[in-house]
């Protein structure tokens, strides 16, 4: 969610699984198709025709409900083409622009309801049916009369995880996918890395019943009123469904799965799976894109499991863009400038793309190199952004700096009195250099309320420094020297916290910012972690009273930007406290069952010595 210093992440995340809906201000997940005025305008009816209520078998004799746009042809004849599918929960029409260009463009494609949703028979369970259904869709349009035998996929988001759950399956006439903000079981849906979202009920109210409830979805302030009343009561997060007015079999069923298990395991590809597949793919996300964790964990999981040969047919697109930017960019998010050469047209680049796997056309001029990425001007006013390209994105991100932190005189409690990024490593023999201390009441709601609330800020949420300047005894500041000259910032940050606390469990945020000379301020990077998960999402380690603790923040989220002259980063340390995110009460038991009677005062301490050097990797060019 993707994710930018956590408000923006907030902002970016609720348009996870694939339509972010004007208004909404979601967290890490999946979203609908962007509303229609931001979809590309639908060629003239004569372009395209189609055949309505078109029903699809599955193995075990459930219906996929699916409209079919054709190219039209002056005869009124069906000449054998690909064929292009979208498998959506989110209703196929709200992809008609989409597939109508398509099918003005020499292409069949099928809009096609996930079970449970639509016109489509069976019960919806999210996530869980795509593979095999995905499958099933591939062999029978592979079987009409209208199909040439190659078969493709479109979409992102929830349409972008489902390309993979499909291609996982390895139907034969699978010819491409194109996964673009490809949403990724169990890191960024329902939770991330185990911290559960409270948009986790605004998506299953979306997608409950048969069909969409889009207006419910996008009204923000109810969704924000909601989220900050059940904040401020402290209820066990299990109950939210509730009280939220929708008693949720979905939600419930995620509740008894808070860690990475098996059910999601069989939602994704295995290694073993990765390693045969031989087909081209075009993965497509965004430096704000809140299921950039996603997207890349699948595209680092195919490339690390596949040789030379296969690795070669996959291209990476990471543009500038939202979550939404990633099927129709922008050149701004949230205060955020990018520049015109951000906008890129990805209905017409997938066309080339599908011309060139599936009719033996050119490769799109646009794939100069395996990976393009967007290196974002200095500045905020977006020119002077531009597409760079390398052919390894390993070699791309590889040899950050490390950055050591350090509380310094006045503690770090706060933006004025901040501590210290340096390059100097504690030395062996200084003897116990202060540990940074915060502290973190879960029954304090005043983040929530003074920060949050119910007002939005999607507007300028990229730009915006309500938490910075809010850290006192609840957090740590960290800032660097102010760079000598412009400096190009492309990678993946990561941070290092060596830490101890008094209570068995507690939820850390580290948040980085490029703080310009005049004090403009540009989110860059977020990332979250419960501390029982430091070693692993699939076991807890609770802590120890003063044990001291490695966390690592470290999601591999993409940045490329260029700090000006004179910039200095700010990082942020603090403890999840959000309207946004479940709340963890530090009793070490069962999070989903907290409420305020189990709570505890959580007291951190980051260590900053030699045998425990807290430290940020920056990919400082």
């Amino acid at each position: 969610m993707t994710l930018r210093p956590l408000a923006f992440a907030v902002l970016v995340f609720m348009s996870i699984f694939g339509t972010a809906i004007a208004q909404i201000n979601p967290p890490k997940g999946p979203s609908p198709e962007p509303k229609t005025e931001a979809s590309p305008t639908p060629p003239p009816a004569t372009d395209y025709d189609i055949k309505w209520g078109v029903k699809i078998p599955m193995r075990d004799k459930v219906e996929l409900n699916a409209t079919l746009y054709f190219p039209k042809t002056p005869d009124g004849s069906q000449p054998k083409t690909p064929v292009i599918f979208t498998l959506t929960p989110y209703i196929s029409d709200s992809y008609h622009p989409r597939a109508a260009y398509f099918a003005s463009h020499g292409y069949v494609f099928a809009l096609v309801d996930v079970r449970g949703r639509g016109n489509s028979g069976g019960d919806f369970e999210p996530f869980a049916q795509e593979p095999h259904d995905g499958h099933d869709v591939v062999e029978w349009l592979a079987q009409q009369p209208f199909c040439d035998g190659k078969v493709a996929m479109w979409g992102g988001s929830y349409a972008g995880f489902d390309q993979w759950a499909t291609a996982k399956e390895m139907p034969p006439h699978l010819t491409t996918i194109v996964p673009a903000a490809a949403a990724h079981p169990p890191l960024d849906y329902p939770s991330l890395d185990n911290i559960g979202e409270m948009y986790d009920m605004q998506w299953f109210t979306f997608t409950s019943g048969k069909a969409g409830q889009v207006n419910l979805f996008g009204d923000s302030k109810f969704w924000r009123t909601k989220f900050l009343d059940f904040y401020k009561k402290h209820l066990a997060f299990k109950t939210l469904d509730s009280f939220v007015g929708n008693p949720s079999v979905s939600f419930q069923r995620i509740l008894k799965h808070p860690t990475a298990d098996a059910y999601y395991d069989a939602m994704v590809p295995t290694v073993d799976q990765f390693k045969k597949f031989t087909l081209p793919i075009l993965t497509i996300t965004g430096q704000y894109d809140g299921d950039e964790l996603g997207a890349m964990t699948f595209y680092r999981d195919h490339i690390a499991n596949s040789p030379p040969e296969i690795r070669a047919k996959h291209f990476l697109i990471i543009g500038p863009w939202d979550h939404a930017g990633t099927r129709t960019p922008t050149d701004e998010v949230a205060g955020v400038k990018f520049g015109k050469d951000a906008i890129v047209d990805l209905n017409d680049l997938h066309r080339q793309w599908y011309d060139w796997t599936m009719k033996n056309g050119t490769k799109p001029a646009f794939l100069k190199n395996q990976v393009a990425y967007y290196l974002i001007a200095s500045g905020n006013s977006g020119a002077n952004g531009e597409w760079k390209y390398t052919d390894s994105y390993a070699n791309l991100i590889a040899n950050p700096k490390t950055f050591y932190l350090e509380t310094g005189p006045n503690g770090g409690n706060g933006i004025l009195q901040s501590g210290f990024l340096h390059e100097t490593r504690p030395k062996e023999g200084q003897g116990m250099i202060p540990p940074g201390k915060f502290v973190y009441d879960p029954l304090d709601t005043k983040r929530g309320e003074e920060i949050e609330g119910v007002e939005p800020n999607d507007k300028t949420a990229g730009i915006d420094q309500k938490l910075p300047l809010s850290i006192g005894n609840d957090g740590l500041v960290y800032h660097s020297n102010a760079l000598p000259q412009e400096t190009p910032l492309v990678g993946c940050p990561a941070v290092t916290l060596w830490v101890s606390i008094d209570t068995p469990d507690v939820d850390l945020e580290a948040d980085l910012y490029e703080i310009q000379p005049d004090g403009t301020s540009i989110g860059l990077w977020s990332d979250m972690r419960r501390l029982r998960y430091r070693e692993s999402l699939r076991e807890a380690k609770l802590a120890k009273p003063g044990e001291i603790v490695k966390c690592e923040f470290n999601p591999g989220l993409f940045v490329a930007r260029k700090m000006m002259k004179g910039s200095r980063l700010r990082l942020v340390v603090t403890a999840v406290n959000s309207i946004f995110w479940q709340k963890n009460y530090c009793s070490g038991g069962v999070v989903a069952d907290e409420t305020a009677k189990d709570a505890h005062t959580c007291h951190v301490q980051v260590y900053h010595d030699a045998e425990h050097s807290s430290s940020i990797g920056l990919p400082l060019r």
